[in-house]
């Protein structure tokens, strides 16, 4: 029998006879229902995607990581197989690198990798098979063929546990791969202390230590071109030892020592199986708030794994001493905990409202994070495009989530939709304008360079809006006047002729040079095409159906966006996976389904919501492929949602739209240890009625109040 057999073994009935800490066995486990490994699969198919992938693309699906990370940590421990890739591991390699200690999903992190090594020849990296490699939340297990190690993982929010176990007990060697990572290394160090630590940092746009533990002795430290892009370290381990070899590492965007406090903390003498099972738990406990009867085993599959993939991001970055490098890359203290700022563009569309209505604890600490960097730097932080914070941050007040300096955060919130130079590009022309022009361009593609015109002022109306709820709450008359006022900015984009959101130019005519199929990532349109930015107006959509001439223009070119063919020869990496002209597989039409309910079709959305619960999300033979990127959890919420019967159409306010869910009843126990039932009784799918706590609902909204009081909604359906 192999080591690795043994070890299987080993591990599978460890499993069987430990019961995780905190639950009897007779419980249920929703951790069992995840997968780590979706959306690290490629999407290849054409009839998905919308085109052929070209000679040497990876289209740019899914790009998640199926290591072991606790929700919302600073560490995400995964394995690296191609770097420059999206999230560092994509499931069609065969070669693994190293074990990295952070990730995302966006070509960036995937710090310190660390390999263990065994006779290695100088060429870092092993060949392994899916066959042996298994993963879990909090947990990430493979076997390297070429080193004869089975490595297995685990993770507490700011610290790394490996354990590799060498069929060869000899010439045992760690590989600090320190000059590599998504980004770019200016410079690394390390060094030993005693005889059994390492420590030291890597430099990229900011600068991570570590501070790592071995559970066996070093006999030397190799160092080849400290510092500099070719180089590498390698610790030799004595020989001697039988067991395990276990490295324990600690973390740190402030310093080495806190790096340790930080390992000390978390991790100390605790061993490998206790920090896994504490992992567990921490999932299990949150996993559990959402419990469903009904619906496929893929269904449920699919369900627990996006709600895992909704809480990855944003990512710790204060240490147990409560100390972070700030914005202006100077160390502070506080008494909340610091987090990267969320993936704005898209996640305050759902996930943001996720984090909120689950852990809301974390979304409060994200707030005062971001009024920190917008105290430091002067305007609220966004993320890529838009100005979102606006979204996320009233969204969550009007939710109850208020226990922060709302005042000054408003006032910094006026600062990002008044003042040019900070949070909102062009927004002096947007104030004077009411729209951002474009230039007219002889022959644009896809890479034409421009303002993303349209695009942004109808982000920057809704974010308009999202402000003056803010200002309504705090008694600003004034602001929320003109706010509200510039919130119908988007208007000033529709082109009543072509009925389509159109570029304009600086004296006010359309661009004449006029594609509404074509696709562009920031001409006009924001990796969109005109199509898929004509149905945004998610605070106003009143005003946007009378637009389109009334109910029946607009449902007549709503039914378009999911039935006009997409054009094949139109590729741009983000802009795929097509119903008719809707893109599912990037966030700027996500609201778009839902649309239907507001010219009381909801049975037209339905149709086309269930078409994408349960055809791209889990594609391909293995069902590991995601239908776009997950950003940061943005993809992985809307299903969350969609699944359940909930959506929030408009995430700054405190209401959700209802659809028809894929379970027959979902529980969920809210933030306040209330608990919120819904049922679907029949197994038709089209919503006939709504029922509030038994009494008939008023259209197809539900108000925030059922989270904070618990309820039951009832949905008939036909």
């Amino acid at each position: 029998m192999s080591v690795y057999t043994k070890n299987l073994l080993s591990f599978i009935l460890i499993l069987l006879l430990t019961p995780i800490a905190g639950k009897s066995q007779t419980e249920t486990s929703y951790t069992k229902y995840v997968n780590t490994f979706i959306g690290t699969a490629p999407l290849t198919d054409p009839k998905i995607l919308g085109y052929e992938l070209p000679e040497g693309w990876r289209s740019w699906a899914g790009l998640t990581f199926p290591g072991s990370s606790l929700p919302n940590a600073m560490v995400q421990l995964s394995p690296i197989t191609e770097y420059g890739s999206g999230a560092g591991y994509e499931y069609e390699d065969t070669v693994i690198y190293g074990f990295t200690h952070t990730n995302k999903g966006h070509w960036n992190l995937c710090n310190v990798p660390v390999l263990p090594l065994s006779n290695s020849d100088g060429k870092f990296g092993s060949k392994f098979s899916h066959k042996n490699e298994h993963a879990a939340p909090g947990f990430y297990q493979v076997y390297l063929d070429d080193y004869d190690v089975n490595v297995s993982l685990t993770s507490t929010l700011r610290c790394g546990y490996h354990q590799y176990e060498y069929k060869n007990n000899r010439d045992r060697q760690i590989l600090f791969d320190l000059a590599k990572a998504n980004n770019r290394v200016s410079t690394w160090s390390i060094e030993q202390q005693g005889t059994s630590v390492l420590q030291g940092y890597q430099q990229t746009g900011e600068r991570i230590y570590f501070y790592a533990v071995l559970n066996t002795a070093i006999e030397k430290l190799e160092k080849k071109e400290e510092g500099k892009s070719t180089g590498f370290a390698v610790a030799h381990l004595v020989n001697g030892n039988t067991g395990p070899v276990e490295l324990k590492i600690g973390l740190s965007f402030v310093s080495v020592e806190n790096a340790k406090e930080n390992l000390e903390e978390e991790i100390g003498d605790k061993s490998f199986t206790e920090i896994r099972n504490k992992g567990t738990q921490e999932w299990e406990n949150l996993l559990s708030s959402i419990q469903v009867k009904g619906g496929t085993d893929k269904q449920k599959e699919m369900l627990y794994s996006c709600l895992y993939r909704s809480f990855l991001w944003p990512a710790l970055r204060s240490d147990v001493n409560g100390e972070f490098t700030d914005a202006k890359e100077k160390v502070d203290k506080a008494d909340f905990n610091y987090y990267t700022e969320p993936s704005l563009w898209d996640t305050y569309r759902n996930k943001d409202v996720l984090l909120g209505l689950i852990s809301p604890q974390v979304t409060l600490d994200v707030i005062k994070s971001m009024k920190d960097v917008g105290d430091k730097t002067g305007f609220i932080p966004t993320f890529f495009h838009g100005d979102h914070g606006a979204s996320s941050i009233a969204g969550a007040y009007l939710r109850g989530i208020d226990n922060f300096d709302v005042r000054g955060t408003y006032e910094i919130l006026l600062k990002n939709a008044n003042v040019a130079g900070g949070a909102r590009p062009y927004i002096e022309e947007y104030i004077q304008k009411g729209y951002i022009a474009d230039p007219d361009i002889p022959n644009p593609h896809v890479e034409t360079k421009a303002k993303a015109g349209v695009s942004k002022t109808l982000e920057y109306a809704y974010d308009d809006y999202s402000v003056a709820q803010l200002a309504k709450e705090l008694g600003d008359t004034a602001n929320y006047r003109i706010l509200m006022a510039r919130s119908k900015n988007y208007k000033n984009m529709f082109d009543p002729t072509t009925r389509f959101m159109r570029g304009r130019l600086e004296n006010g005519d359309w661009i004449k040079n006029f594609n509404p199929q074509y696709p562009y990532y920031e001409y006009m349109y924001r990796e969109a095409n005109a199509w898929q930015v004509s149905f945004f107006a998610p605070h106003d959509m009143k005003g946007l159906i009378a637009l389109y001439g009334g109910e029946k223009g607009f449902e007549s070119k709503l039914d378009s966006l999911f039935t006009v063919p997409w054009n094949p020869t139109y590729i741009a990496r983000n802009v795929e996976t097509m119903i008719g002209q809707y893109c599912h597989g990037n966030q700027p039409d996500h609201e778009a389904p839902f649309a239907y309910h507001f010219i009381g079709k909801p049975e037209k959305s339905q149709k086309i919501i269930d078409n994408i619960l349960n055809n791209l999300y889990g594609i391909g033979d293995d069902g590991l492929a995601l239908c776009g990127m997950d950003d940061a959890g943005e993809m992985s919420s809307w299903y969350v949602f969609s699944a359940l019967g909930l959506y929030p159409f408009s995430a700054t306010d405190a209401e959700y739209i209802v659809t028809a869910p894929l379970f027959d009843e979902v529980k969920w126990r809210t933030s306040n240890g209330k608990m919120l039932t819904i049922k679907k009784p029949e197994k038709g799918r089209a919503i006939s009625a709504i029922k509030v706590n038994g009494k008939p609902n008023e259209g197809y909204f539900v108000s925030h109040n059922l989270f904070r009081n618990g309820g039951e909604i009832t949905i008939v359906t036909k």
